[in-house]
């Protein structure tokens, strides 16, 4: 059984494109959705893919009302091959169920693949050139040294609340012991 699977971004837009398209394609059910594919929860993909039995198809009008990422879609597609169902976008014309479909998919992953090793590639040498340069990475410090030497010289007075000094600083207590490098038993004591 083919099985479809529609979705806007925003209410304003209109599923009926999608709708025509998937029935000419033959779907006897079809699941849809005014929702943004950034959002993590989508609940009619979730009984889209729920209501999927071996052997049927699940059919979209492009590969983007599916996944946002390359990523994402090569993992739903992935998940289908182990339920034993096969997958289509309309526009892209790819069917999963035919060997040149199964792949051209493939190819498609293959590419996602190859450029996020070269992304995370990128990535690396940057940091790498950036740190060479003497930079650091990460969040700037939130204390000056003036700040930190303010805090040690107050932490040396057993009067002194941590609590209320992180509130000065607006820290956490965990930064004002690590600033004086003592431990919370060492000031405790």
């Amino acid at each position: 059984m083919k099985i479809g699977y529609a979705r806007v971004s925003t209410d304003d837009q209109s599923l009926d494109l999608q709708h025509d398209a998937l029935n000419e394609a033959g779907c006897g059910q079809v699941y849809s959705e005014h929702i943004s594919s950034g959002k993590q929860e989508r609940p009619e993909l979730k009984a889209c893919l729920k209501a999927l039995r071996s052997e049927d198809v699940l059919v979209v009008w492009r590969l983007d009302r599916l996944g946002r990422s390359m990523t994402e879609l090569i993992t739903l597609v992935s998940e289908l091959e182990t339920k034993g169902c096969g997958f289509v976008s309309l526009k892209e014309n790819i069917d999963t169920t035919t060997a040149t479909g199964r792949l051209v998919f493939h190819i498609f992953a293959s590419l996602a693949q190859f450029e996020r090793e070269l992304i995370q590639e990128r990535t690396k040498a940057g940091l790498q050139a950036a740190r060479a340069r003497g930079k650091k990475g990460g969040r700037p410090e939130k204390l000056s040294e003036k700040d930190k030497t303010m805090i040690r010289t107050l932490m040396k007075d057993v009067n002194t609340n941590v609590s209320d000094l992180a509130t000065r600083f607006t820290v956490g207590r965990s930064t004002i012991y690590r600033v004086c490098g003592e431990s919370k038993d060492d000031v405790m004591s």
